[in-house]
C-alpha cells in the first residue's frame, strides 16, 4: 500500500507507532496534531493510503482530522485509535465512513495485524458496491465456491496499443486511471456490478457474482449503455492533442459460470471463469469502437425484461472456441 500517517499529539506514542511498523515495506509518516495531519495529506496526497489517528486531541480530535481527510481523499483508509472508546463514539466514527477502531494499550504484532485486516476490508470494498458489499457482510455463503448464473461484461479501449507507444509512462497511467478506469468502475459499480479484473487496458466486470439478482442481466446492459456514453463525454473533453481517445467497445454474455477464490497462498481472488467469460471476452474482441455486442441468452434476459435499449440487430454467426457450431451474435442500436 502507499504510506502509513499517524496522527498524535504524544511523542512517545508516535515513537511507539514508528518501532512498531518499522519492518513494514510502506513509508511511515507522522502528524503531532490534527490540523498538522490534514496539511500533511493534502499536501502528499498521492503518497498516503492509511491514517491513523488518536481520538483525543487538543484542537481538531482525531475523528474531526479524519472525516476532514476522508474529503481530501475517500480512498484513504482512516482508523481510529484510543483508550477512551465509547458506544457513542463507535456510533459517530461508523456514520462517519470511518474504517476501524484500534485501542491502547496495543501489542506490536496485534496493531500489524489490525491495520492489515482493516486495509483488506476497505479494498474490498472498492471492488463491488456498497449495497453488495452490505450483503457479502451479512451472509457467510456469499463468497462460497458454487455454479450458477451470472452475466459478464467486458471492455476494451480500440488502438490503445498504437496510441501508447510513443507515450510517457506517466500519460498512460494517468488517461487509463483516471480517464478509464475510475469513471468506468464508478458506472459498474452504480448498476451493482463486480470489477474482476484489469487485463492491460480491458475490464472485466460481473454481474449476479458474489451476490446474485434477479435484473442482473439487465444491469449489465444498463452499464455498458452508461459507459459508452461516459466515454463520448470523456473524449470530448479530452485535449485533442494528448494522443489519446476513449474508443471502446464491449461484449456482454450471460451462462453459468464456476465462482470461487481462487489463487495461490500469496494471490487469491474472487474470480469467475467458465464459457460466459470466454464468450464475452471473444464479443468485446468483436465490437467496434463505441459497440456493444451480446449473446443471445443475455439478449433473452433483457428484452424479455425491459425494451429501453432499443434494438437487438443480428449479425452473421461466429464460432466461439469451446462451443460446438457458431452462434448468433447481436448488436444493440438506438440505446
Amino acid at each position: 500500500m502507499n504510506g502509513l500517517l499517524f496522527i498524535d499529539d504524544e511523542e512517545g506514542m508516535r515513537r511507539s507507532v514508528l518501532r512498531a511498523l518499522q519492518r513494514e515495506s510502506y513509508p511511515i509518516f507522522t502528524a503531532e496534531n490534527g490540523e498538522a495531519g490534514v496539511q500533511f495529506v493534502q499536501d502528499h496526497i498521492s503518497n498516503i493510503g492509511t491514517v491513523i489517528s488518536d481520538f483525543k486531541m487538543p484542537g481538531m480530535d482525531g475523528l474531526e482530522a479524519l472525516i476532514s481527510i476522508g474529503k481530501l481523499n475517500p480512498d484513504i483508509t482512516r482508523i481510529i485509535l484510543t483508550g477512551y472508546a465509547t458506544v457513542e463514539t463507535a456510533i459517530q466514527a461508523t456514520n462517519e465512513g470511518i474504517d476501524g477502531f484500534l485501542t491502547k494499550p496495543f501489542d506490536n504484532r496485534e496493531l500489524r495485524a489490525k491495520i492489515h485486516e482493516i486495509t483488506i476490508r476497505k479494498r474490498l470494498r472498492q471492488f463491488v458496491s456498497d449495497p453488495v458489499y452490505r450483503e457479502i457482510t451479512d451472509s457467510a455463503e456469499a463468497l462460497r465456491p458454487r455454479f450458477h448464473e451470472v452475466t459478464i461484461l467486458f471492455s476494451d479501449i480500440r488502438n490503445f496499443t498504437k496510441m501508447s507507444r510513443k507515450a510517457d509512462a506517466h500519460d498512460i497511467a494517468a488517461f487509463l486511471n483516471h480517464h478509464y478506469f475510475t469513471p468506468m468502475a464508478e458506472i459498474i459499480h452504480q448498476h451493482n456490478g463486480t470489477m474482476d479484473k484489469h487485463i492491460g487496458d480491458s475490464i472485466m466486470a460481473v454481474f449476479g457474482a458474489p451476490v446474485q439478482h434477479a435484473d442482473d442481466a439487465v444491469q449489465a446492459m444498463r452499464a455498458a449503455v452508461d459507459m459508452q456514453k461516459k466515454a463520448v463525454e470523456i473524449n470530448m473533453a479530452l485535449d485533442a492533442g494528448c494522443g489519446f481517445r476513449l474508443n471502446i467497445g464491449i461484449g456482454i454474455s450471460t451462462g453459468k459460470v464456476f465462482s470461487g477464490i481462487l489463487g495461490s497462498i500469496r494471490k487469491r481472488e474472487f474470480t469467475s471463469i467458465g464459457m460466459a467469460v470466454n464468450m464475452a471476452s471473444r464479443l468485446q474482441r468483436l465490437a467496434r469502437a463505441g459497440e456493444i455486442l451480446i449473446c443471445s441468452t443475455t439478449r433473452d434476459r433483457v428484452f424479455e425484461a425491459t425494451r429501453s435499449f432499443g434494438q437487438a440487430e443480428a449479425l452473421p454467426p461466429v464460432i466461439i472456441k469451446g462451443l460446438e457450431g457458431p452462434i448468433t451474435v447481436y448488436r444493440v442500436t438506438n440505446s
